[in-house]
């Protein structure tokens, strides 16, 4: 059965995340919904490092549909557009009380769950200079942390989107779907996954 993901982005996302996640997504064969989180609806923003990403809804416009993930990219001032945002915040703790899954990367996990006290007892980790927001028992240094008990997936930055994506897609869909998606990559995980066998 086809999956269906959110990826909300705002001006100031982090654009190596934001991209990678999008299309990792596509790859595995997902419904993918790229919505516009900033105030103004536009469709059309600019990242963090000055590069164009393009929505192709506005988040309000979707904001009643079913996911099977909502995943947030990073990017200080695009984290800081999803904190404020109060239908996001709305979809997060929906998407939370019906224990689906939710993924953040980068500042994300700080500025938004950690701020809103979405996950208040998760293992998570985030950007590094962000680590003081993110309590020390819940802390943790890995690239990528799952929490399966409470279905949620954090990462650490742009140099770790592409584990972070691999990750939901796992927990998406198995192992077996992965490799097929990490093969014609050839990515470094693609050994890992395929070594594991099971889906």
């Amino acid at each position: 059965m086809s999956k269906k993901v959110l990826i909300p982005i705002a001006t100031g996302s982090e654009e190596m995340e934001a991209v990678t996640i999008i299309d990792m997504m596509v790859r595995a064969g997902y419904e993918v919904v790229v919505a516009s989180a900033d105030f103004s609806g536009q469709l059309t923003m600019t990242g963090s490092r000055g590069i164009t990403l393009n929505a192709n809804c506005r988040l309000v416009d979707v904001a009643d549909d079913e996911f099977d993930a909502v995943i947030l990219p990073g990017g200080v001032g695009g984290s800081e557009i999803f904190r404020d945002s109060t239908v996001l915040i709305e979809i997060l703790r929906q998407q939370m009380y019906e224990g689906k899954l939710v993924a953040a990367i980068c500042a994300a996990p700080a500025l938004v769950l950690a701020h809103h006290k979405l996950y208040p007892d998760a293992l998570m980790t985030c950007h590094p200079s962000f680590q003081d927001h993110i309590t020390e028992q819940n802390w943790r240094v890995k690239r990528v942390t799952l929490d399966v008990t409470h279905n949620l997936i954090t990462s650490q930055g742009p140099g770790t989107a592409l584990e972070f994506a691999m990750e939901i897609i796992i927990r998406l869909s198995g192992k077996a779907h992965a490799w097929t998606v990490a093969e014609p990559m050839v990515t470094i995980p693609t050994l890992q996954y395929h070594k594991m066998g099971e889906a």
